[in-house]
């Protein structure tokens, strides 16, 4: 056991999702029929110009107002991520006018945001053959994407990526009044080339700002925004943009998701409710009407995953659980998707179902993704740990390890990182030393992971991080470790004062240690968060209970049972 106590080296891991299910060199014709996961007919389909999606108008060169139009439309689904109906739009525009150069560079795009290199770099290669009828500053944005697709294609290469940002930025030196430009300066300043508008920080607001100033309505920068102020902690500024992006594009469901993402964060769970449901409405509209299959769309079990997360937060866990293995029947076209299935086996272990969430843990030990085996690996172990069988959760804490020692970074914006997967399997290992009774050492690594968790950027991370929390303080309190559960409590309440679960941890602390009125509080507070909770979720029965007896007390209460 001692070396799963040490830190380890890790070893680069490539994985690539596809509808094949194999990597692209296994076959050798493979490249002249890869796609990404969305089949080809789908993306060719004709499509009609739609309204309430965005305002982007982009010049290109063209004969046809319809071609015009129809790039147009493309550009506005690709700055949603609507990836199958930017790829139908500018297929459109191209059935319009073939030569618009622009539309094949849109085409790309598109087809790197459903992870198909090939047909990325093939699109590609169509504009520089058109290359020669468009106009110069077309030619630079094409040039632009040839250097970018370069540069994602060795994407641990530092200097490719640099290159691309000044290729850009003496594109905008010619083209300064280019607002689709500076939006795609601001996605250069992420990690890698591939960045794409979700993982900004405080670099990519300048570039952003830019485009507003040029036009103050350009809904794109406004979503980038979001991303950016998400990921630097500034809610405020985010909700502001976000109410913005889905007043601009109403019939996209990410417009009215991203808008949900902070409400929750000002606690505003209600209302993130109603904009996580608008946005699942307007999926299921557009799927029956366009005859979609709804497992195309990687951007509808994140939806559900997300709402699921608002329900849970109001201890509505029936609710919750339905919309979690509604997200779990659509296909993980993606890492990420089948990633963020560990949200199902979070909340059968919170509502401390430990066989269902062992088994649900174990299927997700036959993932695809590296880092959906680790986190199975270390959920199936937290479930061993409440059922009482230590040392199978010992194997499962070495299994995990070890998956994540074949875990590298990978920058691509549809790829898990380490530092995503490494708390799951650190706090494994902190549970596995509770429970061992080597108290000092078990809280070390669970305040440690705490302190990690927190610290992940965007919305995303937030709320799973106050779950984690939870499930610590939870851990700490069946097995009567004070201290740990006060620290955690503290660190629910700083992360998160409007949550039920917080100001139950702390009564369970103010209880303990005699202080009735702050426990009388708590309660009271976690009981008006609670309000729609599920009659017999356990913390709520809890917390009534409590209050019971505290309503009976005279003198102080006496320390819990287990106290140190």
């Amino acid at each position: 056991m001692k070396e799963l106590l040490r830190s380890r080296k890790s070893a680069l891991a490539v994985l690539v999702f596809s509808s094949a299910g194999a990597l692209a060199q296994d076959d050798p014709h493979a490249a002249c029929s890869a796609v990404g996961w969305v089949p080809r007919e789908i993306l060719e389909r004709p499509v009609a110009l739609r309204t309430g999606i965005g305002n982007s108008h982009d010049p290109v060169t063209t004969g046809s107002k319809e071609a015009q139009a129809f790039y147009d439309q493309g550009l506005a689904y690709l700055h949603s991520y609507v990836w199958v109906e930017a790829a139908r739009s500018f297929h459109e525009a191209l059935r319009r006018d073939p030569d618009t150069a622009l539309a094949w560079v849109g085409l790309s795009r598109a087809y790197s945001g459903l992870e198909d290199p090939r047909a990325a770099r093939a699109a590609v290669v169509k504009a520089q053959e058109r290359a020669g009828t468009a106009s110069e500053r077309e030619q630079r944005r094409i040039a632009l994407r040839a250097r970018q697709l370069e540069a994602m294609e060795e994407l641990d290469d530092a200097s490719r990526h640099l290159a691309y940002k000044k290729a850009l930025d003496e594109a905008l030196a010619i083209d300064f009044g280019d607002a689709e430009l500076w939006c795609l300066r601001g996605n250069a300043e992420e990690a890698s080339a591939a960045g794409r508008g979700q993982r900004g920080g405080a670099a990519s607001v300048a570039f952003y700002g830019q485009a507003l100033a040029l036009f103050p309505d350009h809904f794109a920068a406004h979503h980038y925004l979001i991303h950016s102020y998400e990921n630097i902690n500034q809610v405020g500024l985010a909700l502001e943009h976000g109410e913005v992006y889905a007043r601009l594009a109403p019939q996209v469901p990410h417009a009215q998701h991203m808008w949900g993402h902070d409400l929750r964060r000002v606690g505003r769970v209600e209302d993130a409710i109603a904009a996580f449901t608008r946005a699942d409405e307007l999926e299921k509209a557009y799927y029956l009407a366009e005859s979609i299959p709804a497992g195309v769309d990687w951007h509808h079990p994140h939806n559900l995953d997300l709402l699921a997360g608002c329900y849970q937060h109001q201890g509505r866990m029936k609710t919750a659980a339905s919309y979690l293995r509604e997200a779990a029947a659509s296909p993980a076209v993606t890492e990420y998707l089948e990633f963020n299935r560990k949200g199902w086996v979070g909340l059968l272990l919170a509502s401390r179902r430990h066989e269902e969430a062992l088994a649900a843990a174990r299927e997700l030990q036959q993932g695809k993704g590296t880092t959906t085996r680790a986190v199975g690996h270390a959920l199936a172990g937290h479930a061993l740990l409440a059922l009482g069988r230590l040392a199978d959760a010992e194997a499962e804490l070495r299994s995990a390890q070890g998956e994540l020692d074949a875990l590298g970074e990978d920058p691509a914006p549809a790829r898990v990182r380490r530092s995503a997967v490494s708390p799951y399997v650190d706090g494994l290992r902190g549970e596995w030393l509770l429970r061992k009774g080597r108290r000092d050492e078990a809280r070390e690594v669970l305040k440690d992971v705490q302190k990690r968790i927190r610290a992940v950027p965007g919305p995303d991370a937030w709320t799973e991080a106050l779950f984690r929390l939870e499930a610590i303080a939870r851990v700490a309190g069946d097995v009567g470790d004070w201290e740990l559960l006060d620290h955690t409590a503290r660190q629910m309440s700083d992360h998160d004062p409007a949550y039920g679960g917080t100001r139950y941890a702390l009564g369970l602390v103010a209880e303990h240690r005699g202080d009735r009125e702050a426990a009388r509080r708590e309660f009271d507070a976690a009981l008006g968060y609670w309000q729609k909770a599920d009659p017999d979720l356990p913390e709520l029965t809890g917390a009534r209970a409590s209050l019971k007896k505290l309503a009976g007390t005279i003198s102080p209460l006496p320390p819990r049972a287990g106290s140190e």
